[in-house]
């Protein structure tokens, strides 16, 4: 009974008595709840019965204890039986050519498929061995960075290192800042703006990640941005650069926290910032540099697309009318047609009509 109304107690947990009414009428109903497949049936259903109990009895003014369900995957992991029929773990086998065997009998074994991990098919990997290989931040960066979060997530050797990986790509790049000395002026400041349009535009699409629980895709955004990071080195870097340099780690420290806590308090303090990062204030980001400066729009011809053109963000109706029509790809979908009319959604699509 009790985890089918925590939510209720934790409004008020050291009230004397079960439900504090008036904290529970200002905390619920919770905003988000989170859960794999099997909570739907069994937590979330109980939690549901339970509310609508406690309302009844005077003790809850809402009927539904959650805003919101996001139902979360599996981690799974390829399962493996012996030659009697028994589950053996991922560390007593081992790919020997085409197949799997037992490494203490050097038996052959049977890939049973790839399962959710259970303790009763004996397909888990121990938190331990990751955290003692990796660390920890590199484990929880995989699970996350792998599949959507509401998709199964198959746990694999190389999809780990893959994660470590970045984290030793972000580290060396507050390692290198830290450790060099600036470079001499230079008149152009090109390098120094392209780092920090991708900054801003990394801040943008994380922070719309993350409200959307597309914690994969928000990942993969820190992967793009640490290759502009790369081509941006420390070395050699003018005061224009070096400062957006410095700029950018900032973020990047406080952007990389929820994914790699540990990572990230380590790179805060490289940085000589006071407190802890998961303190700090969400980054924020300027629009003007987060806009894109030139969109792709897709040309259609009759409601079907033909082609698609590159032009500035914001341009003018009558030249993106131009351009596609100028475009190949779509002339040559128009032999033989007239155009009737260019319909231009700015920055969206343009939809030609002719017959």
């Amino acid at each position: 009974m009790d985890s089918s109304w925590y939510f209720a107690r934790f409004a008020d947990p050291t009230a004397a008595a079960p439900v504090n009414r008036a904290a529970a009428d200002y905390w619920l109903s919770v905003d988000q709840y989170i859960g794999g497949v099997e909570h739907a049936v069994l937590h979330l259903l109980y939690a549901r019965f339970v509310t609508r109990a406690l309302k009844d009895a005077g003790l809850l003014s809402v009927e539904e204890p959650f805003a919101g369900l996001f139902t979360q995957g599996m981690v799974t992991h390829e399962a493996f039986r012996g030659r009697n029929g028994q589950w053996l773990s991922p560390d007593e086998v081992e790919r020997r050519g085409e197949g799997w065997v037992d490494v203490e009998l050097g038996q052959p074994v049977q890939l049973a498929g790839v399962e959710k991990m259970s303790k009763s098919k004996r397909n888990t990997v121990a938190p331990e061995a990751v955290t003692d290989a990796y660390g920890v931040d590199a484990g929880r960066l995989f699970v996350l960075s792998d599949s959507p979060p509401e998709r199964d997530v198959q746990w694999t050797e190389a999809g780990v290192e893959g994660a470590w990986r970045l984290v030793n790509r972000i580290w060396n790049e507050f390692d290198a800042d830290v450790e060099l000395q600036p470079g001499p002026a230079s008149p152009a400041d090109a390098s120094a703006l392209t780092l920090r349009r991708a900054a801003h535009k990394t801040v943008k699409a994380v922070t719309e990640q993350l409200e959307g629980l597309r914690f994969n895709t928000a990942i993969a955004r820190l992967y793009m941005f640490m290759g502009v990071l790369k081509a941006h080195p420390a070395e050699g870097a003018g005061p224009a650069l070096r400062s957006a340099r410095e700029e950018a780690l900032d973020v990047l420290a406080r952007m990389v926290a929820p994914f790699m806590p540990h990572l990230a308090e380590a790179c805060w303090t490289r940085l000589g910032r006071e407190g802890m990062v998961a303190e700090a204030p969400w980054p924020t980001y300027d629009p003007a540099l987060a806009a894109d400066e030139e969109v792709t729009l897709p040309v259609q011809v009759n409601g079907k697309r033909r082609g698609e053109i590159r032009v500035p963000a914001g341009a003018a109706e009558d030249a993106v009318r131009e351009a596609a029509l100028a475009s190949e790809a779509v002339a040559v979908h128009m032999a033989g047609l007239q155009v009737r009319k260019v319909i231009v959604v700015p920055d969206r699509i343009v939809n030609i009509v002719a017959a």
